[in-house]
């Protein structure tokens, strides 16, 4: 018998900063919908899926951007998402920006199962951009101000009757990301990702922004035999434009879904998670053929040494 799971990916378009939260939530719902006429039994929604991108603004006084995070998930405004997911029986993965009751800040994903009931929480760990203003740039990408990398780790939780991971956006680039939630089993990795198009540090990267995306988390679904859902806020959001292309991927590697547009669009695929073991139980055998006596620079050393 094989253990499906029909997955929503419910990429979003621009969010602006005009928009309010209860405007985007009245969208996210409006997706969940979708997803249950779908016969989805979970929903993947983009990181920072609340706001808009506000990274891309750099502000002396932190504490001035305290308005872009979330305090408490639910929050009042929230709430009505996980209300209607939980009468659908829908389970879902939101990220968001998260401010705890002790001022540490920190990118965050929610996982929430069809009862409602809240899984798990992940904060990312690989935070790309800079720490410090930087006005010549078109656009900033402050995420290094105003964020904290996590020293949680990779976890993996039982969920929808499968071993399911997360990781939010630049984790994706990451082969680390993926084998360790490989080595605990992970079937299933859900991702939010908000990725400008042009990168300000080397342009000639722009043109494959929409290969690189796919590339590495193609290349980690199979080096894991493991389905990775990536989900896009694209389009044009406060003059930056940023990739959509939204997928699902099988554990051969193999996008079986994919976003056309760069505005809200659900993309729906049937998953079955016993396909992992083709790859995990065969090439990927991970106790026969793994050698980590002979990886230890991975965990032992930071940057290149050539010595």
């Amino acid at each position: 018998m094989t253990r499906n799971i029909t997955i929503g990916a419910a990429q979003l378009g621009p969010i602006q900063k005009s928009h309010t939260r209860e405007q985007v939530v009245q969208r996210l719902i409006t997706l969940l919908r979708q997803a249950h006429r779908s016969g989805c039994d979970v929903v993947v929604f983009p990181e920072l899926a609340l706001t808009t991108f506000f990274p891309r603004w750099f502000i002396d006084d932190i504490s001035e951007a305290d308005h872009w995070y979330e305090t408490e998930m639910p929050s009042p405004v929230t709430q009505p998402l996980f209300d209607e997911a939980k009468k659908l029986g829908i389970g879902f993965c939101l990220g968001y920006a998260e401010l705890t009751t002790d001022g540490h800040r920190f990118n965050t994903q929610v996982l929430v199962e069809k009862d409602g009931t809240i899984v798990a929480k992940y904060r990312k760990v690989h935070i790309p951009g800079h720490e410090h203003h930087e006005p010549d740039r078109p656009f900033q990408h402050a995420e290094r101000y105003y964020f904290e990398p996590s020293n949680e780790g990779f976890g993996v939780w039982e969920a929808f009757g499968a071993r399911v991971g997360m990781m939010i956006c630049n984790d994706r680039r990451w082969p680390e990301t993926y084998r360790v939630m490989g080595l605990q089993g992970v079937e299933l990795i859900l991702c939010g990702y908000n990725t400008p198009i042009h990168y300000v540090p080397d342009p000639s990267q722009d043109i494959l922004q929409g290969f690189h995306n796919a590339l590495v988390m193609q290349s980690g679904a199979y080096q894991n035999g493991t389905w990775v859902v990536g989900v896009a806020k694209g389009g044009v959001e406060e003059g930056v434009d940023s990739l959509g292309q939204s997928m699902i991927v099988a554990p051969s590697g193999q996008i079986v879904a994919q976003a056309l547009t760069t505005d809200d669009e659900l993309i729906v695929a049937h998953c079955d998670m016993d396909w992992c073991k083709r790859y995990t139980g065969t090439l990927f055998d991970f106790d026969r053929y793994r050698r980590p006596e002979v990886y230890g620079r991975i965990t032992e050393q930071r940057g290149v040494v050539t010595e």
